[in-house]
């Protein structure tokens, strides 16, 4: 009986929305120009389920370090911050683009190369994870999939 208590109560405090009901669409991380340091992985996130989903945090073997940012306008000067979530509505999407929310890279491995791509993980509020590829491209390449 005891054992069937348990079970129930698990089943009750278990998350009834799943990370994996977010797709990632037309994901690229930005080319590097000569002299660049930085990088930053642009992805349009489009949550099916009926709960929000936040993605808290983010890796890839192609960078030392990764954080997830955003670019606030203070007068008249935009800056670029680290933020601690993402979130993506319930049957909503949030579009990660250059001048806004994007997931940054530092200590780049190598230069990013127009026509190579990188594996990108993103770990969720409740722990999931979820890896895309992201083709690097040239900022204005990567955003030319809002015109068709």
């Amino acid at each position: 009986m005891k054992l069937k208590a348990l079970m129930i109560g698990a089943l009750l405090l278990s998350p009834l929305a799943h990370a994996s009901d977010v797709m990632f669409h037309h994901p690229y991380a930005r080319a590097m120009a000569p002299g660049a340091v930085n990088s930053a992985v642009f992805v349009e996130l489009v949550n099916n389920g009926a709960q929000a989903q936040t993605i808290v945090a983010a890796s890839t073997p192609a960078a030392g370090k990764v954080e997830l940012h955003d670019v606030i306008k203070q007068g008249d000067v935009m800056q670029m911050r680290q933020i601690e979530g993402i979130e993506v509505p319930a049957n909503g999407k949030t579009e990660l683009k250059p001048g806004s929310l994007h997931i940054m890279l530092f200590e780049l491995a190598q230069p990013l190369k127009e026509g190579s791509e990188i594996e990108v993980t993103v770990t969720f509020a409740s722990g999931e994870k979820q890896t895309f590829t992201a083709p690097v491209k040239k900022v204005m390449a990567g955003m030319k999939h809002a015109s068709h």
